[in-house]
């Protein structure tokens, strides 16, 4: 697959099943990531990989969180379900810092492109994708949960597996549409 056409392919791959990616395959979807722009060289990422029993780890934290946040008990229960919905989930973290030339901005977008690059490579190689937020990225018993500093945002879980099923390409979009010349 060439360049433009995963650019203008590249869709997410919501029903993930095993295999995850092998050890190859997550070398070139991590590798991806830090080719990203970083401004200031600073790599305001970090990655956390929950396969396997890490899965349940990150479930758990789920669960508390929506526990400690009073949700009701399907929610809890939906909550312990969320990172099974494939083999692999990356949580992508923004790790700012300040520094007089770089913005918390441009690093929280530096993570941003860190995470859809993953998300393209892995399209690329033949392995679903999808990026989730959801209110768990903004939860500070999440955070805490994860070793995170009160600064740190998690930008998104990319969820990453074998598709389940061969998706339907979606219909090319006109980008011009999205367009307003100066």
């Amino acid at each position: 697959m060439d360049a433009i056409e995963l650019l203008l392919t590249r869709q997410s791959t919501p029903r993930l099943i095993a295999p995850a990616p092998d050890a190859s395959q997550l070398k070139i979807i991590l590798d991806a990531a830090i080719r990203v722009p970083d401004h200031g060289a600073l790599a305001p990422w970090e990655f956390i990989i929950a396969t396997d029993q890490g899965l349940n780890t990150l479930a758990d934290i789920f669960v508390e969180a929506a526990k400690a946040s009073g949700a009701d008990e399907d929610f809890v229960n939906k909550a312990k379900g969320m990172p099974m919905r494939a083999p692999m989930v990356i949580t992508v973290v923004a790790k700012t810092q300040q520094h007089p030339k770089v913005p918390v901005l441009e690093q929280l977008i530096a993570a941003g492109c860190a995470t859809m690059a993953m998300q393209q490579a892995a399209f690329a190689l033949g392995i679903g994708a999808v990026w989730r937020t959801g209110d768990f990225a903004f939860d500070a018993n999440v955070n805490a949960a994860l070793g995170l500093e009160p600064h740190d945002q998690i930008v998104g879980f990319l969820y990453v597996g074998t598709p389940a099923v061969v998706a339907p390409q979606k219909p090319q979009k006109d980008g011009s549409q999205y367009v307003r010349y100066l």
